[in-house]
Parts: C-alpha cells; structure tokens; sequence
C-alpha cells in the first residue's frame, strides 16, 4: 500500500482510538476534556508570553532553550509515559502487510493529530514570532515552524520504536514509576534555575547556554529564525539544514527500528530454551539478616521495595524528595541544616499502612498471626526492614547538608533529631498501620487509595504525622533549651539522647500496635482487600 493511500487510514485510525476511548465512561470523557481545556489555556498564556517577548534584546534565548526543553520532554515522553498512546506501540502492526517506509509517513501524520503536537505548535509559532523580524526572517519561520514540530515528534517515535521491547515490558512498566520522581527533580531545577537567573540580574544569564543550544536540532530551527533577522543568512541556512538532517536521521533510525520489529522474532514467538534446574540458594542479603521470622519478614518487605511498582515508586519518590529539598535549599545558601530532618519524615512515612502494600495476599499473612507476639514479631520485624534503608540514608543526607552549609557543629543534634523523628515515626506508623489501614489498588498507576477510604488514608498519615511531632517534643525542647543558655558546647548530647529516644519510642509504638494488629485482624484483612 503506497503512503497516500496509507496516510488517511491511520489519521482515521487515531481519532477512532480516541473516541472509542472516550466512550468507555464519563469519567474518562470529563477528565480528557479538562486536560484539553488546561492545555490549551496553558498553551494560550505560553503563546502570549512568547509574543509579548517580542523586541527583547534576550528573546532569541529564552525561545531556543525553551525549545530544546520542549525536544528533551517528547525525547522522554515515551520512556515515562509508556502506554499514553497505544499508537506508540508498532508491535501491534507487525501481523499486517505493511512496509516500514509508507508506515513511517502514515505514522508520523497520525502522530500529528493530539494535544500534544497542538501545544507544541502554539510554543514554537510562538517563539518564531518573537524573532521574525524581516521577510527573509519569515520566510525562514514558514519553514522552521513545522521542521521543528516534525523533530520533536519524530524524535518521541524513534525512542519509543527503539525501546518498545523495553517499554512493553515488566521493567518498563517498573521504569514509569520514576515520572513522578521525573517531575520532582525538574521542578526544584526549574526553580533553582530561575533563582540563579534572578541573583545573576536577568534573562542575561540564558546567553551562554543558548549560544550551544542553538546549534542542536529543533532548536536551530528557531534559531535559524534569530541568524536571518540578525542578517547572518549563512548561518541560518547551516542552522536549517541541521534540523533537517536530524529529521531524516532520527526517520531512518525508525525505520529500522520498525524493520526490526517487524522481521526479528522475540521471546514470545520462540520456544523457550530448557534450563537446567537450579536449587535456590539464599542471597547476599538474606545471610546478613536475622534467622527466624524476623529475617523472613525482614527479606520479605525489601523484596517489595525493590519488585512491587507502587511501594518502589513511593520509596523511589521519598528518597529523591528527601535528598532534594536540604540539597537545593543548601545550594540556594538561604537553607538550613535542620532540613535535612526532612530525609527522615519522608522515609518515615513509609511506615504507614504497612498491611495495605500487601493488598489481598495480605490473608497469608494474616494466617501467621495468632497472638500478640506473632503481631509484634511481624510489626518490628518490618520496622527493622525500613531501618536498613532509613538509618544510613538519614545519615548521609546530613552529613551532605552539614557539607554543603558548612555547619559541622550543628551535625550531632540535626542527626538526634532526625533519629527521634524516624523513631516517632515508625511508631505512629505502626499504630497507623493497624488502626486505619486501607487498600492500594493495583489496577491503576494513579490511585493509590481504594475508593471509599480517603478519609483513612487522611487520618493514618496526616494524623499519624501530627502524632509524630508531638512524640519528639522532648527532644526538640531539649534542643531549644540548649541553645537558649547558651549550651550550645553540650548540643552533641543530643546525638545519643535522640537515638535513644527514638529507639525507645519506636520499641514502645510497637508494642501499642501488636495487641490492636492481633485482635483486628479480621477488620484489617477487609480494609486492604478492598476494591
């Protein structure tokens, strides 16, 4: 089939996509519809934003970075957000006749059709707009406006064919759980950005990274926009001419990648090779930890954290935030090392709901706990499990904020206190755990609350966090009282005062909690199964 022919059916073929999809509920319709209507305001105010640029003497920086950012999210896209858009997936296309060269045109015309391309096109006329200045300049931009768009979207396409093997997958699957951790860090580096663009007195400070940038495709297509208004017609076209080559490249590169797909078995077409049987033996980790039910439940909860996608994105995501928030502050010299007690409320945190990240199979658990020192063998044992990542992370993040700040004197009390919190913690945590636990559902990436129990979650974490606060008063009215007569020579007291405190407190929320675990077991079975 020629590419004219094949072009229409695959448009016709994604917006079927579409409105078949939003057909399967109204929910589903009235959260595309809000997305399409937040984007495309966001969209307008960009575009705004990039005309008002007009006349700036740094508009030709601000517009190539922005587009080089733009390139970078669709050259991730595909990583992050696997099953965005079920057209990602040329595998589903390998029983048809088709070959790779008219399917690379039809599918980089569909690709066009959504609400991506849509507000990538409004950012990059936009940005052609604020340097167009001239007739050559336009007649430049009339060209760089869709050379740009089609990098962009070529350059998602050929990831994600690349990747798709990856990307269908387990790991895959494993691998977006990391956008949320994604955003974070590009959210606090936006923000450290544009604080070191204030304190360098402007828009001045984009020059030099624009001066590169420029030169890397989409980005010297709008850059070709700035070099024709400039009068360097040479450069602009050499700036043209490189985006131009980046297209075919990066179309070349998924043909073959489709050329692959489409003639290479995979592991689901060949018959799996016989292996011998091998008697597991117990793991490097396994020999470190206690014998007994202590080790078991111990091996048994890091196995989660490492296998299971919803409790490795909430570990994932509470290690980067609390690694983020003392080292940017640290960084922006406005911090302080107490911050780095934030590593210790993050990690903290996952002790909360211990029964719920065991969903359903929770029952088999149950089935071990008959009295009060089954619960408090569990119940410590998976406190002791957090404590293998919590204790050295918490240590080093401080060690890295007392570093950075220069604050060495100050690193034996944040340590104690951000032991007693993470003692505080795991015993509210606990509590928590049996008192309000509820379900994560496993069906959806997004919910990680069953419906119906919103409240629960509310009170067994923010309930449990206030609660946590209020354990470590002593410890923090030590500090204070340290500090207010003039005994600051005796704050390292406070490093082997908060680690037993936290200890002790930790041991005691334990015990509270293993008599509630044993005779609610019944209830807390219901709560984590549900939905």
């Amino acid at each position: 089939m020629s590419t004219s022919a094949l072009t229409p059916v695959f448009i016709r073929l994604k917006l079927s996509l579409l409105r078949n999809g939003l057909r399967q509920s109204s929910g589903r319709r009235a959260a595309y519809i809000t997305s399409v209507v937040v984007t495309l305001l966001f969209a307008a105010l960009q575009l705004i934003g990039l005309i008002a640029l007009r006349g700036n003497d740094h508009a030709a920086s601000v517009v190539v970075l922005l587009t080089g950012v733009l390139a970078l999210g669709w050259a991730v896209m595909p990583l992050f957000f696997p099953s965005g858009d079920e057209t990602l997936d040329p595998t589903r296309l390998v029983m048809l006749p088709l070959r790779p060269r008219p399917l690379v045109s039809a599918l980089l015309a569909a690709s066009l059709v959504g609400i991506g391309p849509l507000f990538t096109l409004c950012l990059v006329v936009g940005s052609a707009f604020a340097l167009a200045h001239g007739a050559f300049a336009v007649v430049v931009s009339v060209l760089a406006v869709p050379l740009a768009l089609l990098v962009c979207v070529a350059l998602a396409r050929a990831v994600a064919a690349a990747n798709i093997r990856l990307l269908t997958s387990r790991k895959g699957r494993d691998l977006a759980v990391l956008s949320g951790l994604v955003i974070a860090v590009g959210i606090q580096i936006v923000n450290f950005g544009a604080q070191r663009i204030g304190d360098a007195g402007g828009l001045s400070a984009l020059d030099p990274a624009a001066a590169i940038v420029r030169w890397l495709p989409p980005a010297s297509a709008i850059g070709a926009v700035d070099s024709a208004s400039e009068g360097s017609y040479g450069v602009a076209v050499a700036q043209l001419a490189l985006s131009v080559v980046a297209l075919v490249l990066l179309l070349g590169s998924w043909q073959r990648s489709l050329t692959k797909l489409m003639t290479s078995p995979d592991g689901s077409t060949l018959a799996a090779a016989s292996e011998p049987t091998r008697k597991e033996s117990a793991s490097g980790l396994h020999r470190l930890l206690p014998e007994g039910r202590t080790g078991t439940v111990m091996q048994r909860s890091l196995r989660y954290v490492w296998r299971d996608p919803k409790t490795k994105a909430a570990w994932v995501t509470a290690l980067a935030i609390g690694l983020i928030v003392p080292m940017f502050n640290a960084l922006q010299g406005t911090g302080s090392i107490y911050f780095a007690c934030f590593a210790a409320g993050m990690l903290g945190i996952q002790m909360y709901n211990q029964f719920g990240q065991d969903t359903s199979a929770f029952w088999m658990v149950a089935l071990t706990i008959s009295s009060t020192k089954d619960a408090y063998a569990e119940l410590r044992a998976r406190a002791l499990a957090l404590l293998v990542i919590t204790l050295p992370y918490t240590a080093l993040v401080t060690v890295l904020t007392a570093s950075l700040l220069g604050n060495w004197k100050a690193l034996p009390e944040v340590l104690g206190l951000s032991f007693a919190l993470l003692g505080a913690m795991l015993a509210t945590g606990a509590v928590a755990s049996a008192r309000f636990p509820y379900s994560i559902p496993q069906d959806s990436a997004y919910k990680n609350v069953a419906p119906g129990q919103g409240g629960l979650a509310w009170i067994s974490i923010f309930g449990g966090m206030i609660s946590a606060a209020v354990l470590c008063a002593p410890v923090i009215a030590l500090t204070i009282w340290l500090h207010a007569s003039s005994g600051e020579s005796a704050t390292w007291l406070l490093l082997p005062v908060g680690a037993a405190y936290g200890l002790l407190i930790g041991w005691a929320g334990v015990r509270v909690a293993a008599p509630q675990t044993a005779n609610r077991l019944p209830e807390i079975l219901a709560a984590v199964s549900k939905g």
